[in-house]
């Protein structure tokens, strides 16, 4: 669904014509300080760009003991505070601030031993997700608007992110509706991954305190248990996917994950915004991780990587082999299990493969297996390092991902700009960025298909060697096409900043938005 900027206010600025808001950022990671996956790219982002935009923007999230005090300049600024959580009763905590890296945006981090003082994963330990994620949450999302009141801050808006923080806007409804600094505040839920739901069990509604009316299909009953995630989906203002496709798979049956009634339910104020990517990082020109730099102007010294990383790897430094790269988590969701039924079959081709990645056990000792059986021409990481990521962007030929759903992605991005021909299934945000290459017009910046079988990815991968043996021209073409495209956060945050007016002015009404902003 497209975005159809709200009415601008007449006030203005030298830099930016938009009304200038307070928007409260809350999440369960944000990099630098804490990350699992995307959701902590764009929360440690997002608010670069916005408040670069002229918003006063802030960040909450927890004070994970991962989090350097020092190293970050964490200061105190308030504790003790408490957080009501119902049945439980008042619990106390500590709040932090610091300062997003590169930019003024203040990050407060809640404080509280025994959520968030564990020496392990943020949600979960050797695969395990930890019992009480449940009241972890809870009162992180407390926590935040306990901390509005705390700070006199009145935010215009408070954008949450997936499960963890999806019971905001149920506050915002409930308990906290009336309360002066809030009680207005519009909210916007972004959907990072709906396999992921917070779903627990009934008991949970006697911690969140908001009466056992809300326990209905309409709120937070889902199957007779507690799901954070649908109360959210019923009670933001709005809500967004982190790519358009996402945003119409999550309605349909293979993507909605039991949800899709309540989506198709919300049709209307559901969005899709892709996420961008840091050109500052991942840049080929100025990469400092990569052997040598290149441009779409200028690809010879792209060679010099691709013979680095076959050195890297251990393969046969052959420059006229082909190379595919990946670099994934090693599970379901990212079809790792479907190129496993395709890998001995691509192998008996004359291309070289090389894989970075950790997660399903299996796949560990699979994939490591392959070195073996076919060496100098398989190289396999397991882990993550994020050196070998940029060595495998630009060193390779082509990138793979085969995944079953993929909300945004960012590799298939990195892989555009790096000169790696991505390689892709058409889904989410993978369909968004990747164009299909035209045999007939040569139009195209990469290869998709559709089915989620090892006969999809042999047949398109075959294809696209075939292209790079008797075709170097066309894969050239493509190459120098996809290393132009750019998905910037400068372009996500503007159309973020519409979507915040808008929710804004659904919930307190055009006649006081005007006034607010005039």
């Amino acid at each position: 669904m497209d975005i159809v900027p709200a009415k601008r206010s007449k006030r203005k600025t030298e830099a930016h014509e938009s009304p200038k808001m307070s928007i409260l950022f809350v999440a369960s990671e944000a990099v630098p300080f804490a990350k699992e996956g995307g959701l902590g790219d764009v929360v440690g982002t997002l608010p670069k760009f916005l408040h670069a935009m002229g918003h006063d923007v802030r960040i909450v999230i927890p004070r994970y003991y991962r989090v350097d005090k020092e190293k970050y300049g964490l200061k105190m600024i308030a504790g003790p505070m408490g957080v009501w959580m119902g049945v439980i009763g008042m619990m106390w905590c500590a709040v932090y601030e610091a300062r997003l890296p590169g930019s003024g945006v203040p990050v407060y981090f809640i404080e509280h031993e025994n959520f968030f003082g564990r020496d392990s994963g943020l949600y979960s330990k050797d695969g395990k997700g930890f019992l009480d994620n449940d009241n972890r949450f809870v009162f992180l999302s407390r926590a935040a608007l306990e901390l509005c009141k705390t700070l006199f801050f009145k935010p215009d808006v408070i954008h949450v992110h997936d499960w963890h923080t999806a019971i905001v806007p149920v506050f915002l409804n409930t308990a906290y509706r009336y309360e002066p600094l809030l009680g207005d505040s519009a909210t916007l839920l972004t959907i990072h991954n709906m396999q992921h739901q917070g779903d627990f069990y009934r008991g949970l509604m006697d911690v969140l305190d908001i009466g056992r009316e809300h326990f209905n299909p309409r709120g937070l009953e889902f199957y007779g248990r507690t799901n954070l995630l649908k109360g959210g989906l019923y009670h933001a203002t709005l809500l967004n996917a982190v790519s358009p496709t996402y945003s119409q798979e999550i309605r349909t049956p293979a993507h909605d994950w039991r949800l899709g009634g309540v989506l198709r339910e919300r049709a209307s104020d559901l969005y899709g915004i892709l996420n961008g990517v840091d050109y500052e990082e991942w840049d080929p020109e100025t990469d400092r991780l990569i052997a040598a730099n290149y441009s779409e102007s200028d690809l010879s010294d792209k060679a010099i990587c691709k013979q680095d990383l076959q050195k890297e790897f251990k393969l046969h430094e052959r420059p006229e082999v082909p190379v595919i790269g990946m670099v994934s988590r090693l599970v379901r969701q990212k079809g790792i299990d479907i190129l496993a039924g395709a890998i001995h079959r691509m192998m008996s081709w004359d291309v070289q493969f090389v894989l970075l990645g950790n997660g399903e056990p299996w796949a560990h000792h699979f994939f490591s297996d392959l070195c073996s059986k076919y060496p100098g021409r398989f190289g396999c990481y397991i882990g993550y390092s994020n050196p070998l990521a940029h060595k495998i962007e630009a060193g390779s030929d082509f990138f793979l991902m085969p995944s079953r759903f993929e909300p945004c992605g960012l590799n298939q991005m990195f892989s555009l700009r790096y000169g790696a021909v991505p390689i892709v299934r058409a889904v989410g945000g993978l369909n968004d960025t990747v164009e299909n290459y035209d045999d007939q017009t040569g139009d195209g910046t990469g290869f998709k298909f559709n089915d989620p079988t090892p006969e999809a990815i042999i047949g398109t991968t075959g294809w696209a060697v075939h292209l790079y043996y008797n075709r170097r021209e066309a894969i050239e073409g493509i190459v120098r096409r996809g290393m132009r495209k750019r998905f910037t956060w400068e372009g996500s945050a503007k159309k973020y900043e519409e979507l915040y007016l808008r929710a804004v002015k659904k919930r307190i009404g055009d006649a006081r938005f005007n006034e607010r902003f005039k």
